[in-house]
């Protein structure tokens, strides 16, 4: 009886599945045709191009050149994580605390700098780092400096304009976590004998991992496959693994290697989300409350 009863709700039941992912075909579908299939051609022509095979593997893994890159767009990733958390959690902290009207005044402003095109702001940045550009004409004007400094066509370019672009990113999941954050308990902490550095870091910090973890895997992704900000406010030997796929692809007409440095990147951004669904769970990877 039991088995026939557990029968039939599995048959009603699954009509009821179907019904449901009947409204989302028509978004499966766009995404399968111009998402997972250019995808899916791109990684075949790497095994394929010229001939097939795994020599373009071997060729991405073999050469320095192509190894600098990738350390190099790691680097960079890292930099730009670590410096947009160190600018975001205070920013974070004060849309969380602040009073609503000053609160929603930042978030207008953060969101609007979201808003503005993406080549735009990059070029805004050229025109302020370049050698006459404000700032470098400010700080030889205050007398800090003897001759401009140099803040374009090198790292610290590309550091400035991804962290400025990442921040958003970074502060809106930190802003979240921190606002449903329960005031007793530091409350509680402080009763218990806790200083402030102790509830920052043993009761504050802990319980902010959520927001931070997913502020970190979303910027250190979207970092390592950047491409606009590099490649115009970077030198060439801050080549970034996006701009020397875009290379391959539109100069040296090279799909199978293109194909083969993609799919290195493709696992490598796999593997961080599964690391960190292994760690912190699906919240921190990405779900805000």
């Amino acid at each position: 009886m039991t088995t026939m009863t557990l029968t039939r709700e599995a048959a009603v039941r699954a009509p009821r599945r179907m019904a449901g992912f009947w409204p989302t075909s028509p978004a499966l579908m766009l995404l399968t045709v111009f998402f997972v299939a250019p995808v899916l051609g791109l990684l075949l022509r790497s095994v394929l191009e010229p001939q097939p095979g795994l020599q373009n593997y071997v060729e991405v893994f073999g050469s320095t050149t192509y190894l600098r890159v990738f350390v190099n767009t790691f680097v960079v990733a890292t930099i730009v994580t670590v410096v947009t958390l160190m600018l975001a959690f205070p920013v974070a902290w004060f849309l969380a605390v602040a009073p609503r009207r000053w609160a929603s005044l930042l978030f207008a402003v953060i969101l609007l700098s979201m808003w503005t095109n993406l080549l735009t702001r990059t070029y805004a940045w050229m025109v302020l780092l370049q050698r006459t550009g404000i700032i470098n004409k400010t700080l030889m004007g205050w007398g800090l400096i003897a001759s401009p400094l140099p803040l374009i066509n090198n790292l610290t370019g590309v550091t400035v304009g991804m962290t400025y672009i990442m921040l958003p990113f970074m502060v809106l999941p930190l802003q979240s976590t921190i606002r449903s954050l329960d005031p007793a308990t530091f409350r509680a902490a402080s009763l218990c004998g806790a200083n402030r550095l102790q509830v920052f870091t043993r009761v504050f910090l802990p319980l902010a991992v959520p927001g931070i973890g997913a502020g970190v895997l979303m910027v250190f992704v979207m970092s390592l496959g950047y491409f606009v900000t590099p490649a115009l406010l970077g030198g060439t030997s801050n080549m970034m693994l996006a701009e020397l796929i875009a290379q391959l692809v539109q100069s040296l007409l090279n799909w199978g290697l293109a194909g083969a440095a993609a799919l290195i990147l493709l696992v490598v951004s796999l593997g961080i989300y599964a690391v960190q669904f292994r760690f912190f769970g699906f919240k921190a990877a990405g779900e805000v409350e």
